[in-house]
């Protein structure tokens, strides 16, 4: 059987998943963000996700955004879900609305001190590595929980949520640990430091019906949506223009 071919019909495919597992777990489907993580996506393609009702969307580095968001559709709301390097933070907060990945508490403070600078307010998820792979980027849960103790001493920057990526696996329910292990820390931490913490960051486009299963309220997906990433839109645009 063949998959929906129009994005309209991936989006409406991806909303009935959403709505199927959320009444597994009990929950209303309007507790779930749909973000469309654009990597390597050209601007045709988030402007498909806009025009089907996607308007988060999600981006893994900085120079590819200066590059893409003045080309898209204006209203979207920008997330950058990728590693963001101390040095670009003044960058980010130029482009983005909200950072995912804030993975230390040298970017926390650089990332303060630029929002402080630019006059702006900034939400941020910390990313939590609750697997402890070293692979991956992310405070180790102790660390992500004293940092968090010194929000009272943020100027500009607002604790949003939790952030994971689970180690791969090919069964999605290989991630579920992972994700119960971050919604555990966030209902343990709402305690211990007075946050709200309202947001959990978790599940991609091979597991984010489990995620959602486990608390996440919002879900960064790709392939699920705009099919395999495109290698380099910015030439194929380039090539388009030309020919």
């Amino acid at each position: 059987m063949s998959g929906p071919e129009s994005f309209e019909e991936r989006v409406e495919a991806v909303r009935a998943r959403v709505a199927a597992a959320c009444a597994r777990a009990g929950r209303d489907p309007a507790g779930v963000e749909i973000l469309a993580a654009a990597k390597n996506q050209g601007p045709d393609q988030v402007r498909e996700a806009a025009a089907a009702g996607l308007h988060v969307v999600g981006e893994n580095r900085v120079q590819e955004a200066a590059q893409k968001i003045p080309l898209c559709p204006g209203g979207l709301e920008w997330h950058l879900i990728g590693h963001l390097q101390t040095n670009k933070a003044r960058h980010a907060v130029r482009l983005f609305q909200t950072i995912h990945s804030v993975d230390s508490e040298r970017l926390i403070e650089a990332l303060d001190e630029a929002c402080d600078e630019e006059g702006v307010a900034l939400p941020l998820f910390l990313e939590i590595n609750v697997s402890g792979e070293r692979s991956k980027w992310g405070f180790a849960p102790e660390a992500g929980l004293a940092a968090l103790r010194k929000a009272d001493g943020w100027r500009r920057i607002m604790p949003a949520g939790l952030m994971t990526v689970p180690p791969f696996t090919p069964d999605p329910e290989g991630a579920r640990p992972y994700f119960k292990a971050l919604r555990e820390l966030r209902e343990r931490w709402r305690d211990e430091t007075g946050l709200g913490l309202e947001h959990l960051s978790m599940g991609m486009s091979g597991d984010f019906e489990v995620a959602i299963e486990e608390g996440a309220t919002l879900v960064r997906l790709g392939t699920v949506l705009f099919g395999p990433r495109v290698s380099d839109w910015r030439r194929a645009a380039a090539d388009e223009a030309d020919a």
